[in-house]
């Protein structure tokens, strides 16, 4: 079963990826007006749906497949976790604010699995307390698909998406 989920939450982040290039290439193309028309109203649905897919598949990958998630994984937890909360709370109150908290989190998050997906490709020097104590390394691979696609690199990505679609809400918002 590890396998499959694996396989699919990679796959989703590949669309992930390919649906933050196809944004960056409407807005370099001047198609503001139709990126705000197909997100904006729905930002908030958007980034929950997002930030679930990761919540549930962080779990999966640590109560289910049993791969002990690092300190740094904790962290971006941390920043993932609560934003599910947050968004839901937010669409039921009707209170668009919540972009801005979705936001500065995601951008914090963004930052640790960006450091921790380059310590992993061996890149960035690691932090003299990453690898120590009662976890596992930090730089450890558990998961490698399509032959880029690591566990910070999915975090990653929904850290990204979560940041451009907040973007989106928030200026759709400020009209």
């Amino acid at each position: 079963m590890a396998p499959i989920v694996t396989k699919m939450l990679a796959t989703l982040t590949v669309v992930g990826q390919l649906s933050l290039l196809l944004i960056v290439a409407f807005l370099v193309f001047k198609k503001l007006n139709w990126v705000k028309a197909r997100i904006g109203n729905r930002a908030m649905l958007f980034a929950l749906i997002v930030a679930s897919v990761a919540m549930l598949g962080s779990l999966f990958f640590s109560e289910v497949a049993g791969y002990e998630p690092c300190k740094l994984c904790w962290i971006q937890r941390i920043f993932m976790y609560p934003q599910v909360i947050i968004l839901l709370i937010a669409i039921l109150e009707k209170d668009a604010r919540a972009l801005v908290y979705s936001l500065a989190l995601s951008s914090i998050g963004a930052l640790i699995a960006g450091y921790h997906y380059l310590l992993q490709l061996g890149v960035a020097p690691p932090l003299s307390c990453g690898t120590v104590g009662y976890s596992v390394s930090c730089a450890e691979k558990f998961v490698m698909n399509f032959g880029y696609i690591t566990i910070p690199l999915m975090a990653f990505t929904a850290f990204a998406m979560i940041i451009v679609i907040s973007l989106i809400g928030i200026y759709r918002n400020n009209e």
